[in-house]
């Protein structure tokens, strides 16, 4: 990064933190698949589980209602909004005059200019459902939930057991990470049924299967969870395509936040 817009990025990291610290962590937007495929057209990591499930047509006349909505709402201020619309149609694109509210801008923003990122994937009979945790510093945090039906759900978190506390529900929504257990080793060259123990039968009676990966540079751990009716397990991956550092437990919801909380603050100390 450009050694000036790096300090750039520094201060407004820093303004944001300093404004937080005495309201603390708080609710910032709620947007649609639609609303932000319009806003940020060119973002595509994060998923859109509704708007991914339309065909070409489907998508434009969503995202057409999405911009009549973003206007009325008072989101979004346009000027030309005939051109935007008639991009919105298949015409060529077109420069646009957009202004856009400061708590939605700020969302896009800090989803554009974080770092890292912890990606959650919960998949259960009812859906699929993800978390990004777009990760700045240890007190200023982005967590975007998005449910199945493409709710993106923004708010600030300004301390790291703050993020956990919002994500921690989609591992274990039951409530029933109430034990530690002793880890058991893997071997990632056997990882057949006959070779897991214990955990076989727990994969085979989840309800709520979760992923958990760390997007930086270099690759962090990944976890993924298996929650039961009595039991959460988790599988640790120290780091992706390790020969060893694979292991699995039963977990408690202590252990269970704090091996969110130690991926969240993975690399925080380099960074320093």
């Amino acid at each position: 990064m450009d050694v000036r817009l790096d300090m750039e990025l520094a201060q407004f990291r820093t303004q944001i933190s300093e404004a937080m610290a005495e309201g603390g962590t708080q609710p910032l937007i709620r947007l649609t698949d639609e609303e932000l495929a319009v806003l940020d057209p060119e973002e595509t990591l994060v998923p859109k589980p509704h708007l991914s499930t339309m065909d070409a047509q489907q998508r434009e006349w969503a995202m057409a209602t999405a911009l009549r909505s973003l206007v009325a709402r008072e989101t979004i201020e346009i000027d030309n909004i005939e051109d935007l619309a008639a991009t919105l149609h298949g015409a060529p694109a077109s420069t646009v005059d957009m202004r856009i509210r400061m708590d939605v801008d700020l969302a896009l923003t800090l989803r554009r200019t974080a770092d890292r990122a912890l990606v959650i994937r919960q998949r259960s009979g009812a859906g699929t459902a993800f978390a990004h945790v777009h990760i700045h510093t240890a007190n200023l945090l982005l967590v975007e939930r998005i449910t199945a039906g493409g709710m993106h759900v923004f708010t600030l978190a300004n301390s790291v057991q703050d993020a956990v506390d919002l994500v921690q529900p989609l591992l274990d929504p039951f409530g029933v990470a109430d034990r530690d257990g002793p880890s058991i080793p893997l071997d990632p060259s056997a990882l057949e049924p006959e070779h897991v123990g214990p955990l076989t039968a727990v994969i085979d009676n989840a309800r709520i299967v979760a992923e958990l990966v760390l997007l930086s540079d270099p690759p962090g751990p990944m976890i993924t969870t298996y929650a039961t009716d009595r039991a959460v397990w988790a599988v640790i991956v120290d780091s992706p395509h390790a020969p060893t550092g694979i292991t699995a437990r039963p977990v408690s919801h202590a252990a269970l936040s704090a091996a969110i909380a130690d991926m969240l603050s993975s690399q925080e100390a380099d960074r320093a």
